[in-house]
């Protein structure tokens, strides 16, 4: 007769697991979170065939609530819109969601919208044991709440960012060491006539890649003024719009060094609208090397931030604070200059 497939059928329980084994509820629970070095091989095959008999399926979360342990984490984004969607975000969470899930660990997305900051959604994560910690990708000075966190001990992570005067835990690229590879590259290749388009000054990395690149630049004879730097939003649009800003207070401007790889191609396609040829006219340089960066015209010379790796090295430290295999992580990732075609030495005077 076959079987009404709106008729549930009842999961199998850990106690008839025990009951048809011969053993206690503890052999059953130990065999299953793999303490078992004490059992018998005879027993623990016993059990398993009995589990694979049965048919019986842990319910992870309900053990992991039995020791306080989710093992769910959550990736904290800002609240922007289609930020999932963002080859930036995608980079960071993809190397987090890999490295998690190898190390057995699943992810909760969460983002850090008005009602979720203001109703301390944060703090229920934690407190109703949803979660084991957090990452944000995308934090800035603005998110406070995340002192909270701080506060209470839980296990908090910034990704790819810090914040000068808290001891929150992170995982960040150099821009600073970006910044100056950008700067000695540009002004290697003989441009005094230099422009930056930086990114959010609420963002510690982006106010550390403009101080670094003011000063390499100064440093190496050239003086770069306010009005020479403009911010690009993070975005292919605020890229553009910086760069005619840009060459509104300084039409001579020969190069521009862009915070991030979006802003440097919005950048590329304004020039080319205003009628400057790239590099001819004015060469480009990014940050990050994004996929995409390889493919617009011309191929843009950049600095590479190993975004993925830093997801997975985020996804490690976390865990390893989780289970206090470490005090705390506090780690700065190396760069490296990508030279493409975006770059060449000035035009003649």
């Amino acid at each position: 007769m076959a079987t009404d497939p709106t008729i549930r059928v009842r999961p199998v329980s850990i106690r008839e697991v025990a009951r048809e084994s011969g053993v206690s509820l503890t052999t059953v629970s130990l065999i299953l979170n793999k303490s078992d070095q004490r059992i018998s091989e005879a027993t623990r095959r016993r059990v398993l065939a009995t589990i694979d008999r049965l048919g019986y399926r842990p319910n992870r979360l309900a053990q992991g609530l039995q020791n306080r342990r989710s093992h769910i984490l959550a990736i904290l984004v800002p609240g922007l819109k289609h930020a999932f969607a963002d080859v930036y975000f995608g980079e960071l969470i993809s190397g987090i969601y890999d490295e998690a899930s190898r190390l057995g660990y699943k992810i909760l997305l969460e983002v850090a919208t008005a009602g979720f900051v203001r109703q301390r959604k944060y703090i229920e994560l934690f407190d109703q044991c949803f979660i084991d910690g957090l990452l944000f990708v995308g934090a800035h000075e603005q998110h406070r709440f995340l002192h909270d966190l701080a506060a209470r001990q839980y296990p908090v992570l910034i990704v790819n960012n810090y914040f000068a005067q808290e001891r929150l835990d992170y995982v960040v690229c150099d821009y600073a060491a970006a910044a100056r590879l950008a700067a000695r590259h540009l002004c290697g290749l003989g441009h005094r006539r230099i422009g930056m388009i930086r990114g959010a000054i609420e963002v510690q990395t982006a106010m550390d890649a403009r101080n670094a690149f003011v000063e390499t630049c100064r440093q190496l004879g050239t003086a770069i003024s306010d009005d020479l730097v403009a911010d690009g939003l993070y975005t292919e649009e605020g890229g553009g719009a910086a760069a005619e800003e840009l060459l509104r207070r300084e039409p001579r401007l020969t190069a521009i060094f862009a915070g991030n790889d979006k802003m440097a191609i919005g950048a590329i396609r304004r020039l080319h609208q205003l009628g400057r040829r790239v590099p001819d006219d004015v060469s480009v340089i990014g940050c990050d090397d994004i996929h995409q960066a390889a493919f617009v015209t011309p191929p843009l010379t950049t600095v590479r931030t190993p975004l993925y790796d830093l997801g997975k090295r985020s996804a490690q430290c976390m865990i390893d604070l989780i289970r206090r295999k470490v005090k705390q992580c506090h780690e700065i990732l190396p760069v490296e200059l990508v030279t493409r075609e975006s770059t060449a030495p000035p035009p003649p005077r």
